[in-house]
């Protein structure tokens, strides 16, 4: 079995220095491929949570790990210009020595867009001012010489980065969803990294195929992207903690939904049918920020088995 396991926490639910500083740490330690988080200014639904921002975690995270990968699952470019987001992206993978996933999206929470004075836009406007981030960045990133490319929403004249990203090209550009509509394409048009969202294997499979087929259309070779999944777990380190945190939901709904269940075996088994369809990173997302010791746990009864 081939697949490398990350962790994911949610940034707008609560997330402040001291917990961000111990998960980084954790995931450095415990020997999780990565560590990447969302970026949110508010949790969905009231009351408030702290939300800590985005760069500036990442920063401090490039500047005081020297091992795992990183980056943001994902950032919506109706929050920044993405020519800012570039900048700060190429700047933080160099101050990382090459780490950084910059995991881009268009957005889609409708009360921190309301609440700080962010347009969100209709689906399609929405989608298409995505695209044109996407060209400004990958353009900014990947050209050594000026960039002129106009745009409805941005326009680039005589631009450029410098420094040069370290890196070729800057970091890898993730795009996240399931859409087979705009996201999928958009993903071969411009990814590096296909991260897909909450499915079970089945699902992953038909949307593996599907981006295949965009691929072969755009000529890009099928393993110029990498495949990766985002998924929530409900981890125990015994059937009674399992049935504590479950607290009366289904393990086969849970399951179908795209979600690990379980003790440690059982999350091997699940994760082993993920390797086994294509998956060849897996986020496990994170909710309880303060419960260290059982993501530990998770780490060295989990990761030694998928070895």
């Amino acid at each position: 079995m081939t697949i490398e396991v990350a962790l994911m926490v949610e940034g707008q639910n609560g997330l402040t220095w001291p917990r961000w500083q111990r998960l980084v740490q954790a995931a450095e330690d415990l020997g999780f491929v990565g560590l990447y988080r969302s970026d949110h200014f508010t949790n969905a639904n009231p009351p408030e949570k702290e939300s800590l921002e985005l760069w500036v975690s990442l920063t401090w995270l490039a500047s005081q790990t020297k091992r795992i990968e990183f980056g943001p699952l994902v950032s919506p470019v109706s929050f920044r210009h993405p020519a800012l987001t570039a900048k700060m992206a190429a700047a933080v993978d160099d101050l990382s020595g090459g780490r950084l996933q910059l995991g881009l999206g268009a957005g889609w929470q409708e009360r921190e867009h309301s609440m700080f004075g962010f347009k969100l836009l209709a689906v399609g406007p929405r989608f298409q001012r995505f695209r044109e981030g996407l060209e400004v960045i990958t353009r900014l990133l990947r050209s050594d010489e000026p960039v002129t490319w106009i745009g409805e929403y941005y326009q680039l004249r005589e631009a450029i980065l410098l420094p040069r990203p370290v890196r070729p090209d800057g970091p890898p550009i993730v795009i996240g969803g399931n859409g087979e509509q705009r996201t999928l394409p958009l993903a071969a048009r411009y990814a590096d990294e296909w991260n897909a969202v909450f499915v079970p294997p089945a699902r992953f499979v038909e949307l593996n195929a599907r981006l295949d087929t965009l691929l072969d259309a755009a000529g890009r070779p099928r393993n110029a992207v990498r495949r990766s999944l985002m998924i929530g777990s409900v981890f125990g380190r015994d059937e009674r903690e399992v049935e504590r945190l479950l607290a009366g939901r289904s393990r086969a709904q849970l399951r179908d939904r795209g979600i690990l269940v379980g003790v440690a075996d059982e999350i091997v088994e699940q994760i082993a049918a993920f390797a086994a369809v294509g998956v060849e990173r897996i986020m496990v997302q994170w909710l309880d920020l303060d419960d260290l010791d059982r993501l530990a746990a998770f780490a060295n009864r989990v990761l030694p088995q998928l070895a």
